[in-house]
């Protein structure tokens, strides 16, 4: 049986193992490696994670089957002090991937944004990532096209996605 949990800092060392490993598969073929190693080692690094959970207002959730787990994802509501909660990450191994459960992670997170009083559920995916058919299925919309520029010259390529909370 598959349960979703709120992540610990003990889980952190996983979910970078899971992003390592899911990475190169969702963004080979979009990205360069050298803006793979640079984007994982800036998202993923230890540092990063605490201040996101920290200062960010971010939540990590995990996805385990009895003791091995099979994807995380993270979360903000309030997101621009809107009632509305941001999916920033959602990734699920490879070897387990259409199995349910990134729908899973999604339905966890839509019942606590409505807990929490968000209308709209938002994400970001990369416009060449064949994830977005996956989001779209579960409701989201395209509302925009972005550009957000990273250190090095790098360019992250992305629709903005929406979902009304149900």
């Amino acid at each position: 049986m598959i349960t979703i949990n709120e992540a610990m800092i003990v889980d952190y060392k996983t979910i970078q193992k899971i992003a390592h490993q899911t990475w190169p598969i969702a963004y080979g073929e979009i990205l360069s490696q050298a803006q793979l190693d640079y984007m994982l080692n800036a998202f993923y690094n230890e540092e990063t994670l605490k201040d996101s959970v920290a200062n960010k207002g971010h939540h990590f959730i995990i996805a385990k089957e009895g003791e091995e787990t099979l994807g995380f994802a993270s979360y903000e509501h309030n997101y621009n002090q809107k009632q509305q909660t941001k999916i920033h990450k959602i990734y699920i191994l490879p070897k387990t991937q259409g199995k349910g459960i990134g729908k899973k992670l999604i339905d966890f997170i839509e019942k606590v944004a409505k807990e929490n009083d968000s209308n709209v559920l938002s994400l970001n995916v990369n416009r060449f990532n064949k994830a977005l058919h996956f989001y779209q299925k579960l409701g989201f919309e395209i509302i925009e096209e972005v550009n957000i520029e990273l250190d090095h010259g790098y360019l992250m390529e992305d629709y903005v996605l929406e979902k009304q909370v149900t």
